[in-house]
């Protein structure tokens, strides 16, 4: 399985998850977004209806509709009921329950940066784990830098 850590440095998650939910649907995937908070659940929710207007991404927040009809799902527990295999954490808060995943996107900004290194060092050890950092060059362009 791969764990993809990306460290929000200058572009927010608003215009970093649109375009992973589109190529995880693109590829046939299905996708669980994962935050804690129910408000910042709600803002998501409403960032995919609307962040590009030729554009569309079927999802629903968790228990709102059929879970398992979903191709994107917010929720608030690493749980696939709509049968993902991608999750993306995006509120900087690793569940080892993404684990149980086939991809996991682990994004988080500078202020959860300690956790993230925890994280990092805590899957170094697993086996069956790839794991992956990305940040942002000069440009805003996303590079491999582990």
């Amino acid at each position: 399985m791969q764990v993809d850590f990306y460290h929000l440095t200058g572009t927010p998650i608003d215009r970093i998850l649109p375009p992973i939910a589109e190529k995880v649907l693109g590829s046939g995937g299905r996708l669980v977004v994962v935050a804690d908070d129910a408000e910042r659940r709600a803002a998501l929710d409403r960032l995919l209806w609307a962040y590009a207007p030729d554009s569309f991404l079927p999802h629903a927040q968790a228990g709102a509709a059929d879970d398992a009809a979903q191709p994107v799902l917010i929720a608030g527990d690493a749980v696939g009921t709509n049968h993902a295999r991608n999750i993306a954490v995006v509120d900087g808060v690793w569940r080892d329950a993404a684990l149980d995943f086939d991809r996991v996107f682990h994004m988080f900004d500078d202020d959860a940066i300690r956790e993230a290194r925890l994280a990092w060092k805590a899957l170094a050890d697993r086996d069956g784990v790839e794991r992956r950092y990305w940040k942002q060059n000069e440009a805003g362009r996303w590079e491999q830098a582990a």
